[in-house]
């Protein structure tokens, strides 16, 4: 039975008004607040003690049935009627029967509430067709079994009213007087001898969808039904007929005057060729149902070929195969339509973008089988234009032009002698090979070989897609005879039956067509081979800018306020406060660019808002630069070409969390100016003049993996402000090189972010480890200024704090110990190995709670040095200087020597000295515990901080050839 759906219980409580069936009733209802009272007809009642709520619509009896409920409730007692038939009259006029209905409370109705939908005295096929009408009416308004059609590809509103499609959902019955009635048992005995309802008065066809099948006059002879569910109970049949033998053909007025004919295993598959444009197509009872009447209605129809179009599995072949020889003595020829193994019309119809096309593909390779019959020259079954095919849920293409459907070609059998149709001239040339210029058709992969006296066909090629396989339909032929068969070039087995079966049929030696299988087989794993790298080659799309796009787009990146407007407009959508995040993000989608792009984890809380950020900076990308997954396996990327993501941005995210903001992500995305600027913006080298200057620590574990995210930071900035750069040259080894210049201002940007991403804040120290830290600060400061040291040179003892701040040794060590751990102090090993001293790493820096990242180069300072140069690898007064030498950046890995001196913010890196000739002046004060180099050991940690090194110009020509590739 079919469920009725929850939405339509919740509709007929609200709509159907309690009061108006209880005043057709004969209830008089006086208000009494917000209620409405009067005398409960469902026993004795002498006081009003029925209570009628209209705002809720639901009704209570206070007196002595204390029965109550919605309006469903109200029309069961009231008629006595169950659930599903009190349902069944509301949905047509439940006023009207209460009006007709006996005062009082019915225990069991036996009367007809329903108006019967056939004629007691209409002819059987009258019969038949009002109920087939019923059931259409009751499939129009039922949910479950429209979605059941949509679920099948079916859901095509001229396919439902061309075959009067129904659902059964037991509701007939309730239409129907009872049986204890004198029109009540013979309507129910007709329907019973008619196979419509059972011998205990359920409906045969309950819960199927049914399928008319009509005679050539428009009779009903036979009904078809196919259960929706597929989760039944054991032993309940899925396909359902009327008792008895089965009849008719299906869809028999559409075969009239069709010379070919497709026939499929079940009606839903026929249905699916007819929805795809396919008219002339009929179905058999199953795999055993060709009738005797099917033969005689082909006979008489002057049918002259059938493709056989039944399941592709081991039962479709068998039957197909039985089929065949069947028809032949009849003068019908038959051809087998291969679907992959498994599937039937319908699921294979499911599994493409267009059926029309991909059924006219098989229909075009068709296979044929059995014996041959007389020749004749039958006519194809053509392509169905756009016009007559009805887009369904399983298509979301229209259907190919005509031209592109290969006309199908005269049945052969698989070894026939065709010395008489070749005298009778029936057999067709071969067609021509299609044009490089023409579109793709069926046949545009076929493979023509001549050898000598045998001519070879191949066809098939184009679903060879691997290596692994080369599964071809192979046809020889030799004078007048012919060998066809489909086989597995790559199978030794099938080969060798392949040689076996067409030796016998041409009357060659097989070793001849061994040595042409050996040619066959290299020219088409050839052709494989062509077809496969065709495939995997990426299509470059190119998008031209028209020129209003191309100045906008010029516009914004030439703007002096470039990143300003970049975040401005990520807060039109609704992200505000997220400054330092989308500019990291934005440069990150610009570094796609760069040889060694960015990577970003967005991470918060949940519903935080990091989908809308991250669908804020796609939207931001042209789609075709950008390839996005809501999740991903560890593999899948391996199965990607290996250019198929260059210069493009890998995005993973979930689906959901952008709602609010999806209006302005549109209208972002009208605008397509930053569209329009990413795709103006080139792959271009960046060259770091400043690479020497440049700091960052590597004595700490974190930041030397950072090392490479800041300089790729800096890059992305650069190259995202190109258009406001001259561009400049070099040739190199007889290429031209073109790149870009870091600037100032980027390593200022990239400096500030660095300090809010991959920095550190001392808020999140212990408020007395914070403490002592500041304490060391101030005790290393003042014995620098004292003393005339650097901060890199001065050495203390876990004494000097524990004397300046008065606390016991314990709590200096745990703190202290604390600081060691996060990298703010660096511990040396003392003098001859006793004992240990500390180095200050920690430079003074965010006092103020922000995060901070040690090392870094002081901008200003740089600058400053720039404009009173004392070094001779400056020039100019603006900023701008050649590195000596002719060296750019290169590759960013961390540069150092064994004993390098540290580099500190403003302070440019001397020469790099061997660990022998590297002294620290010695201080004779006692509260300086650094020791001469020449005494002290290696520290734990001994790698200083890097002086970052530029590459050579050959580095820079290796990476534009690469680039280039």
């Amino acid at each position: 039975m079919g469920r009725i759906p929850p939405d339509e219980l919740e509709r007929l409580k609200r709509e159907v008004a309690i009061a108006a069936l209880a005043e057709a009733r004969g209830v008089v209802l006086t208000p009494h607040g917000a209620d409405l009272i009067g005398r409960c007809p469902f026993h004795d009642d002498h006081e009003p003690s029925l209570v009628i709520t209209p705002a809720k619509n639901l009704w209570h009896c206070l007196g002595a049935c204390q029965r109550g409920g919605s309006v469903i409730d109200w029309v069961m007692q009231a008629e006595g009627l169950s659930f599903r038939h009190a349902v069944e009259v509301l949905r047509t006029d439940a006023v009207a029967v209460a009006a007709a209905s006996p005062p009082g409370r019915v225990k069991r109705s036996t009367v007809a509430r329903l108006p019967a939908p056939i004629a007691r005295e209409a002819a059987d096929h009258e019969v038949l067709q009002q109920v087939v009408a019923y059931y259409h009416a009751t499939l129009t308004a039922s949910p479950e079994a429209l979605g059941y059609l949509e679920r099948r590809g079916l859901r095509s509103a001229e396919l439902i009213d061309h075959f009067q499609l129904g659902f059964a959902n037991r509701t007939l019955g309730y239409r129907l007087p009872a049986r204890n009635r004198q029109t009540g048992a013979a309507l129910r005995g007709r329907l019973e001898q008619l196979g419509l309802l059972r011998a205990s008065g359920h409906e045969h066809f309950n819960g199927a969808l049914v399928v008319p099948i009509l005679d050539e006059a428009g009779h009903v002879v036979e009904l078809y039904g196919r259960r929706l569910t597929d989760h039944a109970r054991p032993g309940v049949p899925r396909h359902l007929y009327l008792p008895g033998p089965l009849r008719g053909v299906f869809n028999v007025q559409a075969l009239a005057g069709a010379p070919e004919i497709i026939l499929c295993e079940a009606l839903l598959d026929a249905l699916t060729f007819w929805v795809a444009g396919y008219r002339q197509v009929t179905a058999s009872y199953g795999i055993e149902g060709f009738t005797a009447e099917h033969l005689a209605t082909l006979q008489r129809l002057g049918i002259e070929r059938v493709v056989i179009a039944y399941d592709a599995d081991a039962a479709g072949d068998r039957a197909a195969e039985a089929l065949a020889p069947e028809l032949a003595p009849h003068g019908i020829a038959c051809a087998r339509l291969v679907f992959p193994r498994g599937l039937d019309a319908n699921a294979y119809a499911l599994t493409v973008r267009s059926p029309a096309e991909a059924f006219g593909t098989l229909l075009a390779t068709a296979v044929p089988i059995g014996p041959s019959p007389p020749p004749r020259r039958p006519r194809s079954i053509a392509q169905p234009p756009a016009s007559d095919v009805e887009a369904t849920p399983a298509s979301s293409l229209p259907p190919p032009p005509r031209e592109h459907v290969t006309v199908m070609e005269p049945t052969l059998s698989l070894a026939a002698d065709l010395s008489n149709v070749a005298a009778a001239g029936a057999v067709a040339p071969a067609p021509e090979a299609p044009s490089p210029a023409a579109p793709p058709g069926p046949g545009a992969d076929d493979l023509s070989v001549a050898l000598g006296d045998r001519e070879y066909r191949v066809r098939g090629l184009g679903r060879n897609l691997s290596y692994d396989s080369l599964k071809v339909t192979l046809r020889v032929a030799r004078g007048a005879r012919l060998y066809l068969d489909t086989l597995d070039l790559y199978a030794a087995r099938q080969r060798a039956g392949f040689v076996r079966q067409a030796a016998e049929e041409l009357e060659l030696a097989p070793e001849v067509l061994k040595g042409d299988l050996a040619t066959l087989l290299l020219t088409c794993e050839q052709r494989q081979d062509q077809r496969i790298r065709a495939t995997l080659t990426p299509k470059p799309k190119t998008v031209e800018l028209t020129d209003a796009e191309r100045v906008a787009a010029l516009e914004l990146l030439t703007d002096p306020h470039l990143l300003d407007r970049i975040v401005a407009d990520v807060a039109r959508c609704g992200l505000v406060g997220e400054t330092t995040n989308t500019l990291v993000g934005y440069l990150a989608a610009v570094s796609r660019k760069l040889d060694e792009p960015l990577a970003v984890l967005i991470q918060s809380a949940s519903a935080a808002g990091k989908t809308a950020l991250m669908d804020a900076l796609l939207a931001m990308l042209p789609a075709d630069e950008r390839v996005t997954y809501s999740a991903i396996t560890s593999q899948a990327l391996f199965y990607l070409g290996e250019t198929d993501l260059a210069h493009k941005l890998l995005a993973i995210a979930e689906d959901e969390g952008v709602s609010r903001a999806g209006y302005a992500l549109k209208l972002l995305q009208s605008e397509g100016v930053h569209q329009d600027a990413q795709r103006l913006l080139r792959p271009l080298l960046v060259v770091n003049p400043y690479a020497r200057a440049l700091t960052f620590r590597d004595d700490r574990t974190r930041t030397r993996r950072d090392h490479l995210k800041y300089l790729t930071l800096i890059r992305a900035l650069a190259l995202l402000h190109q258009h406001q750069r001259p561009l400049k040259r070099i040739v190199h080894h007889g290429e031209r090189v073109e790149y870009v210049e870091v600037t100032l201002e980027d390593i200022a940007v990239a400096n500030r972010l660095a300090h809010e991403v991959l920095g550190r804040s001392l808020d999140e120290l212990a408020p007395q480890t914070r403490r002592l830290l500041g304490l060391l600060d101030a005790m290393v400061r003042e014995a620098g200024e004292r003393q005339a040291l650097a901060r890199a040179t001065y050495r203390f003892t876990r004494r000097a704090p524990a004397v300046r701040t008065g606390w016991s040794d314990f709590q200096v060590r745990t703190h202290l110990g604390r600081l060691i751990s996060l990298e703010y102090v660096l511990v040396h090993r003392g003098s001859r190995g006793q004992g240990f001293v500390y180095e200050l790493l920690y430079d003074g820096q965010g006092q103020d709670g922000e995060p901070f990242v040690m090392g870094l180069v002081d901008v200003e300072g740089l600058r400053a040095s720039l404009r009173h140069p004392d070094d001779g690898n400056f020039e100019g007064a603006n900023g701008d200087f050649e590195p000596p030498n002719g060296e750019f950046e290169g590759q960013s890995s961390p540069q150092r020597g064994a004993s390098e001196p540290r580099v500190r913010g403003g302070e440019i890196a001397g020469d790099r000295r061997d660990d022998e000739d590297f002294h620290v002046a010695k201080c004779d004060s006692p509260e300086n515990a650094h020791l001469d180099g020449h005494e002290s050991a290696e520290s734990y940690v001994p790698a200083p901080r890097s002086c970052i090194d530029a590459s050579s110009v050959s580095s820079l020509a290796a990476e534009a050839a690469e680039v280039r590739r």
